[in-house]
């Protein structure tokens, strides 16, 4: 007599398969057995608190929106208002001769680097500024600097 060719490592899994193959045969025998959900018990609504339920919403605690009342457009921009992205800070160093300096941010504390390009007006060391921080070459570099 010789040896069987399949190892026992190959039967197990083939045990497995067949195995899981009659599992879903079984859960599908099951599910047409006892009947396919409705779409009524799929349905899930949404209360007033914003919590999921499977009870429609009472209609009677139903507020009422006036449509006029909401904007959908975004409010203009005033073009004297300082726009949300400015800081403000103190011109801490300022090299003239090499045309560079730093501004300490009045909220953070961080040193960020300005230069003379980036100025709008005669500005010297000490004075308050008001800026906007970009991404610049190594790193953030204050822009659009004026004088308060």
């Amino acid at each position: 007599m010789g040896r069987s060719q399949e190892s026992f490592q190959k039967k197990e899994v083939r045990k497995k398969k067949e195995k899981k193959r009659k599992d879903k045969v079984k859960k599908k025998q099951e599910r047409k057995e006892s009947g396919s959900a409705s779409f009524d018990d799929m349905i899930v609504y949404v209360d007033e608190n914003g919590m999921l339920t499977d009870t429609p919403p009472d209609t009677t605690r139903k507020v009422k929106t006036d449509a006029s009342e909401i904007e959908v457009s975004v409010p203009r921009m005033d073009p004297n208002a300082p726009s949300r992205k400015s800081k403000t800070g103190r011109l801490t160093f300022f090299n003239e001769i090499k045309g560079y300096g730093f501004i300490n941010e009045s909220t953070t504390g961080q040193s960020v680097f300005v230069h003379i390009n980036d100025l709008q007006g005669e500005i010297k060391k000490g004075d308050q500024v008001a800026f906007e921080i970009e991404k610049g070459q190594r790193g953030p570099a204050a822009v659009r600097v004026k004088k308060v």
